[in-house]
């Protein structure tokens, strides 16, 4: 593939934020009551602290903060999309950060924990070490990232105006354990269907 210069990059993330700016509330309305709770627990039964400060990378409205804070951790959003910052600072009352995944600005070892449901995948392949080492930086030793993608056969590219890296379980655990991780568990979902009914690849990894 051929490397995506700044121009390109730039229009990845508008393109992107862009279909969710403009559909921020039919995509509440669509995912509020979505159960992700098994991805919520692999992430909490490996951290090694409780409560938790633990970072929801891509919180969307914010479901899955709400979620973290019923449950007594102190969670933080974080998204590329103003319109859901708002409405994640609305629902859950939590802090919210508003970056692009392109270009984040975090503190350095300041989570327990990261929470990536259905987000990482937005970022380009070429783009992949440098975001998934700043995560590193951002979390505790020990720290836990959870990630949900939608698993692929290793191309990328729009779909509609939403760019993905649609990756298989080999490449995406290698890209990550490259960045100073070491995996602890992987499975597909929905659970308890074939795999070619699971298109979501889930993985836990823990900070070294």
């Amino acid at each position: 593939m051929t490397a995506l210069g700044k121009e390109a990059l730039a229009e990845i993330s508008a393109s992107t934020l862009g279909h969710y700016e403009q559909r921020a509330a039919q995509f509440w309305e669509g995912t509020r009551d979505h159960d992700v709770s098994q991805n919520r627990d692999a992430l909490l039964r490996h951290l090694a602290v409780s409560p938790a400060r633990i970072l929801d990378f891509g919180c969307g409205p914010g479901r899955d903060l709400i979620a973290f804070r019923d449950a007594g951790h102190e969670a933080v959003g974080l998204d590329g999309a103003a319109s859901f910052c708002e409405m994640a600072r609305a629902h859950s009352g939590c802090e919210v950060l508003h970056q692009d995944f392109l270009a984040l600005r975090l503190p350095e070892s300041d989570f327990d924990g990261i929470f990536a449901n259905a987000s990482l995948f937005h970022v380009p392949s070429q783009e992949l070490p440098r975001v998934l080492e700043q995560l590193h930086e951002a979390l505790r030793p020990e720290g836990v990232l959870f990630a949900s993608n939608p698993r692929g056969d290793n191309v990328e590219g729009f779909n509609g105006a939403r760019y993905g890296s649609y990756l298989d379980h080999t490449r995406w655990s290698a890209m990550v354990t490259a960045r100073g991780f070491v995996e602890l568990e992987h499975y597909y979902r929905p659970p308890g269907r074939p795999r070619h009914e699971q298109p979501w690849l889930a993985t836990v990894f823990r900070k070294v």
